[in-house]
């Protein structure tokens, strides 16, 4: 096939796309910038110039294609304060995929999240997210997955909030530097609330396989592990940096935390079960904790701040 992908050049996008080429797929990347525009050129793919607001591009790119991936998102506007913001462009851009796509019986695929399905127990792929807890992206989904009413061959895929492996940035990155910042490595409360986690390398596959596979209004789940209590990721962190572990009370969590204070206390815990089985899926890669103890993410920060 001859896929369209938005968020090429990004830290899942830069592995889905040698994911597809690697099986025979042809790939058109969305670049924004000159430098996006060269990795996807390096790595073989074909180029379309635009963002997720350039509207015309996104038109081109899906018509010219066989199927779509949609991962890019503000992250920056979301975590900024705007999620509502970034939330609206990411709806905006999956009406304007999805017109483009309506009646071909093509795939699109889109990325979605984990947080906030069913808080406080194991969330399975046919639990409905309510976007007043799991936020835009639940809305996002919805509209994706409406698609399928339309001869959109469309499938909702939700990641888990940390998708690791080396050269990661994330919520794990900036455990690190919170960690060196304070000179401990802190949990909230107990620690005993669970994250889900998959490898980059897993979540890279999975998204092939679903634009390849999924059935019209399928909701896929990207969680390599179930949950991987808090507390155990502190741990490792301090093991790596040599610091004491310790816990941080709920009301002070914004002030140790930052920005991550947020999220870091929720119980998310989520199944794969029902994606691996359909889509005969097997995440291979390392665990989140097998990654931590590498050394990489202590590393990369300590050359970052050198």
């Amino acid at each position: 096939m001859k896929l369209f992908i938005t968020g090429a050049s990004g830290w899942i996008g830069s592995a889905v796309v040698p994911e597809l080429l690697g099986a025979g797929h042809q790939v058109i990347g969305l670049a924004r910038s000159d430098a996006s525009a060269a990795a996807l050129s390096a790595a073989g793919a074909e180029v379309q110039h635009g963002t997720i607001d350039d509207y015309d591009s996104l038109r081109v790119g899906a018509a010219a294609s066989d199927g779509v991936i949609h991962l890019a998102f503000k992250h920056e506007e979301a975590f900024s304060g705007n999620f509502a913001a970034a939330g609206e462009a990411d709806l905006k851009a999956i009406e304007v995929l999805g017109e483009a796509l309506e009646n071909t019986g093509h795939p699109l695929v889109i990325a979605s999240g984990l947080a906030g399905i069913a808080p406080g127990r194991v969330a399975i792929e046919t639990d409905v997210a309510d976007p007043q807890v799991a936020g835009p992206r639940a809305v996002s989904a919805r509209a994706t997955l409406a698609l399928a009413d339309h001869g959109v061959r469309a499938s909702v895929l939700r990641l888990a909030p940390t998708v690791h492996g080396e050269g990661d940035n994330g919520f794990m990155a900036t455990l690190v530097g919170v960690a060196r910042k304070h000179g401990v490595s802190g949990y909230i409360g107990d620690g005993s609330n669970r994250w889900p986690a998959v490898h980059r390398a897993d979540a890279a596959r999975l998204f092939r396989l679903a634009v390849e596979q999924a059935p019209a209004g399928s909701v896929l789940h990207g969680s390599a592990e179930e949950g991987v209590p808090i507390r155990s990721i502190a741990e490792v962190i301090g093991a790596q940096l040599g610091l004491p572990v310790v816990s941080v009370a709920p009301a002070d969590a914004a002030e140790h935390f930052g920005w991550l204070g947020m999220f870091l206390g929720a119980d998310i815990p989520a199944s794969s079960a029902f994606t691996q089985e359909l889509l005969d899926w097997h995440p291979t890669h390392p665990s989140l904790l097998d990654d931590l103890g590498r050394g990489y993410y202590t590393a990369e920060r300590l050359t970052q701040r050198a």
